[in-house]
């Protein structure tokens, strides 16, 4: 599926009207021998409905691939007003220590393990695109925190931004038309966790590496993750788990084009399986057919493989289902609600095979003006 750059005009500026603000979804943490959490939501599209499916992403506090990978026949214009969504609150737990910040980019989604809370905080953003990937396998720390962020584009940005005819600025100033957003979380040297002035291309491949999120939830994140915090960038789009009760799941997600050819193919990306996810699906008691369909579907619900397969997803009806829970988060501001998007940064935004961004929505950088200067020395681009 290819968007046009109309299209998507009309997707984001209709998303940008819809006012509820986004919240971050809190967990009780299972026991060390569990990593199932949450339940699916059904919901029904209101009769009187013209939002795009970006809107429900917000209100539900989901990334755009998110509600597409988990309902591939809605229109990502216009869900049919009475037709059923999923809202994939069920997940599995990354196989990563509890501890401080993981980042999953295979599910763009980021678990935050406040100490001594006993929960975990789950948010949905944006990454890098293909060719200014966000890292895996890595990690780091919070080094820093800053409100206010200043945005320096690199010698390479302003020479790819200059080869089609337009112009950045030499600094872009703090504010809420500041691409980084209003505050920003430096991880290593080169790389932040940081808002958007544009919050379409939360859970697309859309940034220039960095870490995006919307604006309440980087909020919370600067307001409650002190420095020093570890941070781990995984890349698992299959994830799996032997609960206490002997139940196994899968939970399979599309895996990130690797290239270009990958991300232009229509035959989807494959898909690698880890040595640990293998062990699960290895048991006797597991069934094939089920584990072959969550491979080829790539829902990313969670998946039961074994025993008495439950013959639908599990959801709980919306109307029944307590609001997300909301840790001190802030409405977002109208002006990062409200900003368009240029039309030439939008063109090709959407694919279905891998569910993510051809072209950055939005300029996207991660480094104060120092840390820019050393980057450009060593030819590394942020």
């Amino acid at each position: 599926m290819k968007m046009s750059i109309r299209a998507i005009l009309t997707l984001v500026l209709a998303a940008a009207a819809f006012s509820q603000a986004a919240f971050a979804v809190v967990y009780p943490l299972p026991a060390a021998n569990s990593r199932l959490v949450g339940e699916n939501i059904e919901m029904t599209v209101p009769a009187d409905s013209t939002l795009p499916l970006e809107a429900f992403a917000a209100q539900y506090q989901m990334g755009l691939s998110n509600l597409m990978e988990a309902n591939p026949d809605v229109d990502v214009y216009l869900p049919r007003p009475g037709s059923k969504m999923i809202i994939p609150h069920q997940l599995i737990l990354p196989d990563a220590p509890r501890e401080g910040i993981v980042i999953n980019s295979a599910e763009m989604r980021l678990y935050y393990y406040p100490k001594g809370s006993k929960t975990v905080i789950v948010l949905p953003i944006g990454i890098g695109e293909l060719g200014t990937d966000t890292p895996i396998n890595w990690t780091t720390s919070v080094q820093r925190k800053k409100a206010g962020p200043t945005w320096t584009p690199t010698a390479k940005m302003h020479a790819e931004y200059a080869a089609r005819g337009e112009t950045l600025l030499k600094v872009y100033p703090a504010g809420p038309d500041n691409p980084m957003g209003l505050y920003a979380l430096y991880i290593g040297n080169l790389y932040a966790i940081h808002g958007t002035n544009a919050n379409f291309g939360i859970g697309l491949r859309v940034s220039h590496g960095c870490v995006r999120l919307r604006a309440d939830d980087i909020k919370y994140l600067f307001d409650h993750v002190p420095v020093g915090t570890r941070v781990q960038f995984i890349n698992e789009p299959v994830k799996a788990t032997v609960e206490p009760d002997g139940s196994r799941y899968v939970e399979v997600h599309h895996p990130l084009s690797r290239t270009v050819e990958e991300f232009r193919s229509d035959a989807p990306a494959p898909i690698s399986i880890t040595e640990k996810v293998s062990k699960v699906l290895a048991d006797a008691s597991v069934n094939t057919r089920e584990v072959d369909e969550a491979i080829k579907t790539r829902s990313g619900i969670p998946v039961k493989i074994n025993g008495l397969i439950e013959p639908e997803t599990p959801t709980v009806p919306v109307e029944s289902v307590a609001a997300p829970v909301a840790p001190n988060a802030q409405p977002q501001s109208d002006a990062a609600q409200n900003n368009a998007v240029p039309d030439d940064a939008m063109d090709d935004a959407l694919q279905d095979d891998s569910l993510q961004a051809n072209a950055a929505p939005q300029i996207d950088a991660a480094t104060s003006d120092a840390e820019v200067q050393a980057a450009e020395d060593a030819n590394v681009t942020p």
